[in-house]
């Protein structure tokens, strides 16, 4: 397994489930960063959902903001997935944080890590403009992380309807 790995793609795409056999294929262990918050019985649902489909070779980590002190705080043994940048990054813009400064550091302390990290994220870019500002700001902040930790990442894959499309590293001469 490589040092990291980001996999994106639309809802439902399967991204949550390659991400898992991924990072549980290296020692058949592995450490579920999730950044998830249930703020109502739908979202609990979910992660319930999620929850239940892992088993005890899962150690769960729930960190909403501090995904660089998360990231820290259990490198160095198990491979780890985090799930999802996407939500992360809807953490920081809706308390106001810096989330640009926020991605940085995350590149940053990528660079660092000695385990393995599978990163999550959603491809938010491939519909249609959104009609009103967050929404737009959203979408556009999205883009810039996936880039950003693309960039820093070892593997890039995009998932569609369950089935991984390499996009890094790009043996495409052109």
């Amino acid at each position: 397994m490589e040092k990291s790995t980001l996999i994106t793609g639309g809802a439902r795409s399967g991204k949550s489930a390659l991400a898992e056999r991924l990072t549980l294929s290296a020692t058949g262990r592995g450490v579920y960063i999730a950044t998830a918050q249930a703020f109502d019985d739908e979202m609990k649902s979910r992660i319930a959902a999620h929850q239940d489909r892992r088993g005890p070779e899962w150690q769960n980590v729930s960190e909403p903001l501090d995904l660089c002190g998360a990231l820290t705080n259990t490198d160095g043994g198990d491979p780890r997935l985090v799930d999802c940048l996407t939500l992360w990054l809807t953490n920081l813009m809706l308390g106001d944080h810096d989330w640009r400064a926020a991605g940085a550091e995350l590149t940053k302390t990528l660079r660092h890590q000695t385990a393995p990290v599978v990163f999550v994220t959603n491809e938010v870019g491939c519909g249609i403009v959104p009609e009103n500002k967050l929404a737009r700001q959203f979408r556009d902040a999205a883009g810039w992380l996936n880039q950003t930790v693309a960039e820093a990442c070892d593997h890039v894959y995009l998932c569609a309807a369950g089935y991984p499309i390499r996009v890094k590293p790009n043996d495409n001469p052109f």
